[in-house]
């Protein structure tokens, strides 16, 4: 397989190169969230109310199309985070002519807090711990958040969904999203996604992101409330606009296949990008292929300036699959690897394309077609590869 100096459709040859899916998106939904992300900026619409489905909307979702996915690995969010995330709740946690007892617990909590961040957790517990006993609704999810990560102690799931559970009782909206996590996922409760389904909707209805999100996933499965893709559409759509990477990516799969909403493979296309932006690891690869199917007519009049936009977006698809190389995906390795081996959004380099494809292969991806361009290497040129490709991977474990 050879570079191609001239393209007469960039579309064919990214397909014979393997970096485009001959098959309409059918990616999966992420996972279960429960990270606080920022707030996005403007005025916030108003979080998705009950309603009844729409008109002669789809009666369900395809399983190979949309499911529940995995455990999460991001860190559970409590009352707040080490990035900053605010502290929020279901409803006023004092009067507003507050009591000193109240001012105390909140005292003790800022001083939980901080200590928090600062990762001095057993401090952190102990504090939280007081500052839950005189009252304060957030150090009870604290408490719950450190137990559930094991920070300082062992994990403890148990102990976080009782802590959880006190918090809910006083209102925090953090608890409610973290505690209908437990139930979903069967942790530290048994396992039930009716409870999990009424603490997610609790926290949605005041305005959680993540809890938007995880109720999303149960109306798409039919999980403790009926399936019911449209509502689980805006969900995940206001999830997605208050920049939760994970309801991004999905919104974009849901625009792509027409789940709980008209088919709009731009606005599909657009969500993806904003996820692949945020780093979210599938939709840099799918978005990545998506900037590569732009293609330039040469017998448009405006073929130069549509030749520019082309080479522009190759370049940003390039750019995608290195970053997402970089961070260990085996796919996103072997997708790069074909970029340098046909000079795709970057200058052809046959050592380069054998770098990274010795390294997607370590991680299961075989490329036999990639293999048999690359052979003809030097025996001095294929040694080189590989010191860099070891070289690599000596770096990632230090990391």
């Amino acid at each position: 397989m050879t570079r191609l100096s001239n393209r007469k459709s960039i579309v064919a040859a990214l397909l014979a190169a393997g970096l485009l899916a001959s098959s309409p998106v059918t990616a999966q939904v992420s996972e279960w969230q429960q990270r606080v992300a920022p707030e996005a900026k403007g005025t916030p619409k108003a979080p998705p109310q009950k309603s009844q489905a729409a008109p002669g909307a789809k009666a369900g979702v395809k399983s190979e199309t949309v499911q529940a996915g995995r455990a999460p690995t991001a860190p559970m969010s409590g009352a707040k985070t080490p990035s900053g995330s605010a502290r929020s709740t279901l409803g006023p946690t004092t009067a507003p002519n507050e009591s000193t007892h109240a001012k105390g617990a909140a005292s003790v909590a800022e001083a939980a807090y901080e200590a928090f961040e600062q990762g001095k957790y057993l401090t952190a517990l102990e504090l939280a711990e007081r500052a839950a006993s005189l009252g304060d609704p957030q150090a009870n999810t604290l408490v719950g958040r450190i137990y559930a990560e094991g920070l300082g102690v062992g994990r403890d799931y148990k102990k976080a969904a009782h802590w959880y559970g006190e918090a809910v009782q006083l209102g925090d909206i953090e608890a409610a999203s973290a505690l209908g996590l437990l139930y979903a996922q069967g942790q530290g409760v048994e396992k039930s996604y009716d409870e999990a389904a009424k603490l997610f909707e609790a926290a949605a209805l005041k305005g959680h992101p993540q809890a938007n999100y995880n109720l999303a996933l149960l109306f798409l499965k039919g999980q403790g409330k009926t399936e019911n893709p449209v509502r689980a559409f805006r969900h995940m759509l206001y999830a997605a606009e208050r920049g939760v990477a994970e309801a991004q990516y999905d919104v974009g799969t849901l625009y792509t296949t027409g789940t709980g909403t008209e088919p709009n493979a731009f606005e599909g296309a657009q969500w993806i990008g904003k996820a692949a932006k945020a780093g979210h690891a599938e939709a840099e690869i799918e978005y990545a292929t998506i900037l590569f199917k732009i293609d330039a007519n040469p017998k448009d009049p405006d073929h130069q300036e549509q030749l520019a936009k082309q080479r522009a977006a190759q370049k940003e698809g390039f750019m995608l699959l290195r970053k997402s190389a970089e961070r260990g995906n085996p796919i996103g390795q072997n997708r790069l690897a074909r970029c340098y081996a046909n000079g795709i959004g970057v200058e052809m380099n046959l050592v380069e394309a054998a770098k990274w494809n010795a390294i997607a292969r370590e991680g299961g991806i075989e490329d036999e077609g990639l293999d048999k361009m690359l052979a003809r290497l030097s025996r001095a040129d294929r040694d080189k590869a590989l010191r860099a490709a070891e070289e690599w991977r000596d770096r990632s474990l230090i990391q």
